[in-house]
């Protein structure tokens, strides 16, 4: 197989009828890492929006069991990806993210911001660092995909192309980033979780490395110090030859889901789609984070 042949593959199909197919093909065979990345920097950012924050740290399932809520998260998305809607695993999956949304005062503001990161940060992030650019095709792809699972999710005016949620994004950050000190020990406990993926040693790298790629709209809501402009260069620079590097490397032979990512550490034995997530106590209105 040629280098761009799964690229021609996916422009040969149509974007509406086969979304979840040709966003498959984009996750597990063309840019599973960059994916990876990009998803986890998605979610990261939504911390800045102080509703979010503040509730991700009423939990405490970021801040006291930050590897096992990354791992579910992770997991009940990919179980959508790889199985479709249509199937039992992803009916499983959806169920269990809306089991947990429902136990919470979640805005539909704020669940329409989370939905729009997952269609505009991969495509962000792969077109400055991938080993080539997102074709129209699979944007077009994620946003039908990720348009399907708002509407099991029940979020309500969902944008309706690449360019709306770019919008969506982009407004809501200008309007809701702001510093909270419970969204900023969010931000520290996802910051310490990633450095532990790696050697101790090399904790205070990967940290300057994280920050290096975030936005200055970030650094200011979470108030990190922002690192060196050389550092970011160098860091950037980094993961762009990166992507040059994998363009040179032969295609993809078979998938790679982010269930088989070396991140995911919590299920060593294997996992039931039913009995991932939390389950939380009643509060007000179902909430377990109490409010004045």
């Amino acid at each position: 197989m040629k280098r761009y042949a799964r690229l021609e593959q996916i422009r040969r199909m149509d974007p509406h009828r086969d979304a979840t197919e040709i966003y498959r093909l984009s996750l597990a065979y063309e840019f599973p890492w960059d994916f990876t990345r990009a998803l986890e920097l998605a979610l990261y950012r939504t911390y800045a929006v102080p509703s979010i924050g503040r509730l991700l740290a009423g939990t405490a399932e970021l801040t006291e069991r930050p590897q096992k809520r990354y791992d579910d998260t992770v997991l009940l998305l990919d179980a959508v990806v790889e199985h479709g809607f249509g199937s039992d695993a992803a009916r499983t999956a959806i169920r269990r993210i809306n089991q947990m949304h429902r136990s919470y005062d979640i805005s539909d503001e704020d669940m329409r911001y989370v939905l729009s990161t997952f269609v505009v940060m991969p495509k962000r992030w792969i077109d400055a660092y991938g080993w080539r650019r997102m074709s129209r095709h699979e944007t077009v792809a994620s946003v039908v995909h990720h348009r399907t699972l708002g509407r099991h999710m029940g979020i309500k005016d969902i944008p309706e192309t690449y360019e709306e949620f770019e919008t969506c994004l982009d407004a809501y950050e200008a309007a809701h980033f702001a510093w909270d000190e419970d969204a900023r020990r969010v931000s520290d406990a996802t910051l310490d979780l990633m450095a532990s993926w790696y050697p101790r040693p090399l904790a205070p790298v990967l940290r300057t490395s994280v920050l290096a790629l975030l936005d200055d709209s970030l650094l200011r809501a979470f108030r990190y110090t922002p690192p060196s402009a050389a550092t970011r260069a160098w860091v950037r620079r980094a993961v762009r030859l990166r992507g040059r590097a994998v363009r040179l490397l032969p295609p993809r032979r078979g998938p790679h889901f982010a269930r088989q990512n070396r991140e995911i550490k919590s299920y060593p034995y294997g996992y039931r789609l039913a009995a991932l997530g939390t389950r939380p106590a009643p509060g007000v209105r179902g909430c377990p984070v109490r409010h004045v």
